[in-house]
């Protein structure tokens, strides 16, 4: 487990903002906490540093790119050994569809997101890609019908 960095208000304020922006200005970004550039700059870097900030990314309107469907897919393992969760984990990080996956707790072993441009083209993913990785024993699909909230900006605490 990561030990915990000890975060004062300015850390905060800075995260805060960038969460929402990543593109604004580092002169910006220092009026807006009320520093000037350089210590402002200096801070980014210390967060970025110590992995606080991971990375910068756009996010993309997945319809307008097209690709329509979303789901959720609980999938269970033959068994629960390493070799067989490291052997599912090399699986899905080479399909480019799954867009996330999460060891959890429950029923299933794994939940994964799915992204793809059509029916078919998810149907011929989980047939030809997912079910043949030869650990998996149980598949649950949940198609997204409707997004509500889909935020990337996480509360500091």
């Amino acid at each position: 487990m990561k030990s915990k960095i000890k975060l004062d208000s300015i850390d905060r304020k800075i995260l805060e903002i960038l969460q929402s922006n990543a593109k604004i200005t580092n002169a910006n970004l220092a009026e807006r906490i009320g520093l000037s550039p350089a210590p402002t700059l200096e801070r980014v870097k210390k967060l970025e540093n110590s992995g606080i900030i991971k990375s910068y990314h756009a996010k993309l309107d997945i319809e307008t790119v097209g690709l329509g469907v979303s789901t959720f897919v609980m999938v269970s393992l033959k068994g629960h050994n390493k070799d067989n969760i490291d052997m599912f984990i090399s699986s899905i990080n080479k399909i480019e569809e799954i867009i996330e996956c999460h060891h959890i707790t429950g029923s299933g072993d794994f939940i994964l997101k799915i992204i793809s441009s059509d029916i078919g083209t998810y149907q011929r993913l989980m047939l030809e890609k997912v079910s043949n990785i030869d650990v998996v024993d149980n598949m649950q699909s949940m198609v997204i019908l409707s997004t509500f909230k889909d935020s990337k900006v996480m509360p500091i605490p």
